[in-house]
């Protein structure tokens, strides 16, 4: 009779960090661009909304690298 694992299988000897529900890689934000000085910079969901270089606050958020089409008619 075979063993009850399989060959090509081992048994996890530790919790991973997803299972645990923690987070790995830490969320990085949305990148921003100052209207004043145009510093590239990111900011997360609890950030105040100034430049991080010299405090304006007006900024542009910075256009995506991913190709965005739209279907025209």
């Amino acid at each position: 009779m075979a063993s009850p694992q399989r060959e090509g299988f081992s048994i996890p000897t530790s919790i991973s960090h997803a299972a645990l529900g923690q987070v790995t890689s830490k969320s990085l934000g949305v990148k921003y661009n100052c209207a004043q000085c145009a510093a590239s910079f990111s900011l997360s969901k609890n950030d105040a909304i100034r430049c991080k270089e010299c405090g304006h606050r007006v900024i542009y958020k910075a256009r995506t690298r991913r190709m965005v089409q739209f279907e025209a008619r």
